[in-house]
């Protein structure tokens, strides 16, 4: 198992271009996972001209073009904007000469303040240690998913209805993550975390791959070092489409990490 930073390490070519190697165990099935890809352009916006008084990605908004495959990628950076207080980019990840990934990111420094004010609570769950952690070959999943020997997923009992063929249908699934290469999470990292896996879809009753169209992240402030509790729900599906909105709170109880996405799904035929 290699480590999240070796995972999305970047060499530079020069003029806002960076090789990468998409590594395969961070997938879900065969697929590179969207979070994991959005890292990577992270990682290269914080380490183009743009990030160098600006550490950290706060937000990120990205489209899901055509999905890469593990090995060799390429990383572009475009500055749209450098401010006083944050920066502005244009990223691609680009393979065999086609856009596979885009998302304009915004950079700033974060810092690890409590928020003035926040409506945002923890969500309730049961303790770390009485939670399930998901395995690679995940029940009801479909495929596996190797992205569990890299992440540390503790699902709370009270959504595992999904795995023994009973979903609630609440539209609702809690957990607790960590880093299983043992670090803490930073901002690069929450990426990954807010593009939650298993997707609410199984607690829906709706099994089968739920490839991301379309995401928009915040990140909020640095995360305390522990682990991170994780509330990924649905408020609409049809069409062939679901959303899936991701809130991450730190050991400490704090929002450190939102987001939404558009998913594609193939919803069963009515009875």
């Amino acid at each position: 198992m290699g480590t999240f930073q070796e995972a999305t390490a970047l060499t530079a070519r020069g003029d806002g271009e960076f090789d990468a190697l998409l590594d395969a165990q961070w997938s879900v099935g065969t697929r590179l996972h969207g979070g994991y890809l959005l890292a990577v352009l992270g990682r290269a916006a914080c380490e183009s001209a743009a990030g160098a008084g600006h550490p950290h990605v706060t937000a990120v908004s990205a489209s899901f073009v055509e999905p890469p495959e593990p090995g060799a990628a390429l990383a572009q950076v475009e500055t749209l904007r450098v401010g006083r207080s944050l920066a502005q980019v244009r990223a691609a990840l680009v393979q065999e000469g086609r856009t596979r990934v885009e998302a304009h990111i915004t950079l700033s420094r974060l810092d690890g303040s409590d928020p003035w004010w926040t409506a945002a609570e923890p969500a309730p769950m049961a303790p770390e240690e009485a939670c399930f952690q998901a395995p690679v070959d995940a029940p009801g999943a479909g495929m596996p998913v190797p992205l569990m020997a890299v992440i540390e997923n503790r699902l709370d009992p009270e959504n595992l209805g999904f795995a023994f063929g009973t979903p609630a249908g609440r539209g609702v699934l809690t957990s607790w993550q960590r880093l299983a290469d043992g670090s803490d999470w930073d901002p690069l990292s929450l990426l990954v975390a807010l593009d939650p896996v298993p997707p609410v879809s199984l607690e829906l009753g709706v099994p089968g791959w739920v490839p991301t169209i379309q995401l928009t992240g915040y990140v909020r402030r640095l995360p305390a070092p522990g682990p991170i509790r994780v509330r990924l729900t649905a408020t609409d599906v049809g069409g062939d489409r679901m959303d899936e909105v991701a809130h991450v709170w730190d050991d400490k109880g704090r929002l450190v990490a939102q987001a939404t996405q558009l998913a594609a799904l193939r919803l069963p035929a009515p009875q």
